[in-house]
């Protein structure tokens, strides 16, 4: 079956039924007093005629509490609920977001998904809420390398304008594990006392690989192996010592903010580095293809809200 003709994507029924499966394995849960047997569904609901919509539109998926006599549907706790959007548009824009190797702009997805702009805008942030991990497991360990490295991107609110140089930028440090997942953080600037508590706290104690940066001169008081490769004397692999993975990360982070974004205010930034993070965690050369990719995303939607007024 082609993604594109997919049930869920075009039936509001179905949707409710893939998200229900999903978020609900074990049967429809109380959100409010968390009953989990004393339920009934209510059948052919239909909202009062409005503006919008004249006729009212059937509410799909609607169950009544009988312990605590409220209503509930899949929405309520997480990203989808309040949103007038039909469910079948959330399910077609995380599969845009997750199959898109360099994302998916906000114009793209209202085109696409026949909604205003701010609609689009604000449901891509819902869904960067949606799979940031929040992961603290450390990276590495069992004999595996961290590679870790720092770049710069956009511009810092209130700085002018410049040619040249990194002062004016916003600053990412990235921890890139081989074979493995990545991790982005946006810190002030690039010196040992932003970057190392960030390496020492996600990464476990053994092999780290980095340039010769001197932000990272004191790890090896830290890490069983540190090694480095020296980019300004043209060594960029020594035997298994390299950055070369991070750097990939960054290739494709880049050509993203530039080529598909084109902008990001510092203030939403964490929340794309949390996209590209997710994406490249889950890629297919880690067995993730993006069928897969998308019912993990759709895992991480539950108690998870963003209000349009405080997208922060």
């Amino acid at each position: 079956m082609s993604v594109l003709s997919r049930p869920e994507f075009h039936d509001e029924a179905k949707a409710f039924e893939h998200v229900e499966s999903i978020l609900w394995p074990n049967g429809p849960v109380c959100p409010k007093c968390g009953s989990v047997d004393r339920h009934y569904a209510l059948k052919g609901v239909r909202t009062k005629p409005s503006k919008k919509n004249p006729s009212g539109i059937e509410r799909h998926g609607l169950y009544k509490c009988s312990a605590c006599r409220s209503q509930f549907t899949v929405r309520m706790g997480t990203i989808f609920e309040e949103s007038h959007l039909p469910l079948t548009k959330w399910l077609q824009a995380i599969h845009l977001m997750c199959a898109s190797k360099k994302g998916i702009s906000a114009h793209q997805m209202h085109r696409i998904l026949e909604c205003t702009y701010e609609a689009a805008w604000f449901l891509c942030h819902r869904i960067r809420l949606a799979i940031a991990s929040g992961e603290l497991s450390p990276m590495g360990g069992n004999g595996k390398t961290v590679e870790a490295d720092e770049t710069y991107i956009g511009r810092l609110q209130g700085s002018p304008v410049k040619r040249g140089g990194s002062a004016h930028k916003n600053t990412v440090v990235t921890l890139v594990e081989r074979g493995g997942k990545a991790r982005s953080f946006h810190v002030d600037t690039a010196r040992m006392g932003n970057a190392m508590p960030i390496v020492r706290a996600n990464i476990a104690k053994e092999a780290l690989m980095t340039d010769e940066s001197g932000i990272y001169r004191r790890a090896s008081q830290d890490f069983a192996s540190h090694e480095f490769v020296t980019h300004s004397k043209d060594e960029y692999v020594r035997s298994n010592a390299h950055t070369n993975t991070v750097e990939g990360f960054f290739s494709i982070f880049k050509r993203g903010m530039k080529g598909v974004y084109q902008h990001c205010s510092e203030h939403h930034l964490h929340r794309y580095f949390a996209e590209f993070d997710f994406r490249y965690s889950n890629r297919i050369a880690l067995g993730v293809d993006d069928g897969t990719r998308a019912f993990i995303a759709l895992n991480g939607v539950k108690g998870k809200r963003l209000t349009y007024r405080r997208p922060a």
